[in-house]
């Protein structure tokens, strides 16, 4: 479908639909653990704000702030190790 231009007798068309490039996807599966991880913690502290926090929820707070903390320095030193300028 052409958009009608304010000129008299000229059509505009249509801009091409663009998604995410391949790099961008694959940035996204990059760091999908760590989204997931920090779901499970912000999940974890959500339940500890519901109740008193026994041991077990204490435990699973931990475990999973230990998780994102493990995910964050994997993705950091993923991206150190990479060469600068976006060379592959």
């Amino acid at each position: 479908m052409f958009i009608i231009s304010p000129n008299p007798g000229t059509l505009i068309p249509p801009a091409p639909e663009s998604g995410p490039s391949e790099a961008e996807l694959l940035a996204i599966e990059e760091e999908t653990p760590l989204i997931l991880a920090e779901v499970e913690h912000l999940d974890a502290y959500i339940t500890l704000l519901k109740r008193v926090p026994s041991e077990i929820d204490m435990q699973r707070l931990r475990r999973t702030n230990n998780r994102v903390l493990a995910l964050r320095r994997h993705l950091a030193n993923a991206a150190a190790r990479r060469p600068a300028g976006g060379a592959a």
